[in-house]
């Protein structure tokens, strides 16, 4: 069950996956790099100009194994996986949730709510530890603007009334969010968020983390047998994994947002490390990458007690865990579903 321990994430361009045996064998210019046993992985993910081959395909398929294919700074393209039948009646007891507006925006109200708290979190321990008073000021004033959106949460009707009260809270978080980067160097300055392609080296390493955020998420749903594609929050749409988009939400503050701002503030990630290219996008460069995706597993072998299961668990079961409290929620056996809520 500890999937993160044991994906494969592929970062040299022009690498090519092949299948020896039960192994996957990544080649580069004709030479083998590496070679894994197929039954070692929960999942491959592989960035830029990488291929794979079919009969590879065909054996990960069978043994269970997704292939991820991302752009090179992440964005998420598309995902190979097997026959994956899950639980069928859980699947059509979660399309009968999505169709009925209640419902639907009960469990998007539970989801918004965890990562409010987070946010929330993240702006109060920062600026408990923050040695400059002009920052724990805003810091302390954000905090509080996201405190006094909860009964709204709490209030709203519609999940489209809920987007639009998220959307509030995350101009209040990211707002704030240059004073939670405690590195001088004007390289790592950030206004605003942005998306699709990230203007700054703070956005592309924030959209780098939510792409493996939801990979992870997205795996997550399809071992517990649900529709990663149906989600409450994020309205249907092809390509898009809406429910694992949804079960990321309450991370992206404590999993994605704290590593980031851990890895500019301690000097892990440099300026230099990012590359802007003609039309103004900032990209990663391959030995970044290869850190940040180092950071990420190793933050999620970290170990802390789940705050409703009472449990020890590492960071990374944290999503499949909630995975699984979300089955639950949908089955009948509990009656709300309890969000991940960092303490």
């Amino acid at each position: 069950m500890k999937h993160h321990l044991n994906t494969l994430f592929i970062f040299t361009q022009d690498a090519y996956l092949a299948k020896e045996g039960d192994a996957v064998a990544v080649r580069v210019d004709q030479t083998v790099k590496l070679h894994m046993p197929v039954h070692n992985l929960a999942g491959i993910v592989c960035f830029g100009r990488v291929g794979a081959s079919p009969r590879l395909m065909a054996l990960c398929a069978e043994q269970g194994v997704s292939i991820s294919f991302c752009t090179e700074h992440g964005r998420f393209l598309a995902r190979v996986a097997g026959f994956t039948p899950g639980n069928v009646l859980l699947r059509r007891e979660q399309y009968r949730w999505a169709d009925d507006p209640v419902r639907s925006a009960g469990v998007a109200r539970s989801m918004l709510l965890g990562k409010l708290a987070n946010a929330r979190a993240v702006l109060l321990r920062a600026g408990r530890d923050h040695a400059d008073p002009d920052a724990t000021a805003p810091l302390a004033a954000a905090a509080d603007r996201l405190s006094t959106s909860i009964p709204l949460f709490h209030r709203a009707g519609s999940t489209d009334s809920l987007r639009g009260l998220e959307g509030d809270a995350a101009n209040t978080y990211f707002g704030v969010f240059p004073h939670l980067i405690r590195a001088r160097d004007p390289a790592f300055a950030f206004t605003h968020r942005s998306r699709r392609p990230p203007l700054d080296r703070v956005n592309a390493l924030l959209s780098f983390l939510y792409a493996m955020l939801a990979h992870d998420a997205r795996a997550a749903c399809e071992s517990t047998g649900l529709d990663a594609a149906v989600g409450f929050l994020h309205v249907d749409r092809p390509g898009r994994p809406g429910l694992a988009l949804d079960l990321m939400e309450e991370f992206r503050p404590f999993l994605a947002d704290r590593l980031a701002l851990s890895m500019i503030n301690t000097g892990q990630v440099k300026p230099s490390g990012f590359k802007i290219t003609e039309s103004g996008a900032v990209e990663m460069t391959e030995a970044t990458r290869k850190t940040v995706v180092a950071a990420y597993q190793l933050r999620k072998q970290e170990t802390l007690t789940h705050p409703f299961l009472d449990e020890k668990t590492t960071v990374g079961l944290l999503v499949h865990l909630q995975a699984r409290l979300l089955a639950r929620h949908l089955r009948g056996d509990l009656d709300a579903y309890p969000p991940f809520i960092w303490r």
